[in-house]
């Protein structure tokens, strides 16, 4: 199969946000911890010569998918080396929203009992809102947050273009 060709029958018709890599320590260990403290779901698993791939992502979202992209490589295998990989943190972090305020109490109250919670829960000032982070088992920054206002800013500026599409 010539490189010209496409291996995959759907792509996106216009260009897309669609992932977020890390590299991992323990596939398996870093799958667990997102699957357990966030809404994300193992999408895909890979192994090759360089080591193992995953994607998690949203099964809500299958239409405009968005992954966290995990890879551990093998030792001798990092096709970056000898760069070391950073870690997201102390502000580098993944956000992700939660319709209520109790939902970033209860992730907060997981993250301290396995010694993950690093900050919060808290009240920040607009925009940032009701947060907290956690730190994945890669010292990776997740922050949690309630009421930041990206979707009233993205409706307010881009308008809702699901509405707009449907007239």
């Amino acid at each position: 199969m010539s490189q010209d060709t496409p291996i995959h029958a759907h792509r996106p018709t216009r260009p897309r946000w669609t992932h977020l890599a890390l590299c991992v320590n323990d596939i398996d260990a870093t799958i667990a911890w997102y699957e357990r403290y966030t809404h994300l779901t193992l999408l895909a698993r890979t192994e090759d010569p360089n080591g193992y791939g995953a994607w998690l992502g949203d099964p809500e979202e299958a239409e405009s998918p968005f992954v966290l992209v995990l890879a551990q490589f093998f030792d001798g295998k990092d096709p970056f080396a000898p760069a070391r990989h950073a870690v997201l943190g102390p502000f580098a972090h993944i956000g992700i929203e939660v319709p209520d305020k109790a939902g970033v109490d209860q992730v907060a109250d997981r993250g301290r009992e396995n010694e993950c919670l690093v900050l919060g829960p808290m009240q920040m000032p607009d925009p940032i809102g009701y947060i907290c982070f956690l730190k994945d088992p890669d010292g990776n920054m997740v922050e949690f947050s309630y009421d930041q206002g990206v979707y009233e800013k993205a409706r307010e500026i881009w308008g809702n273009r699901a509405t707009q599409d449907a007239k």
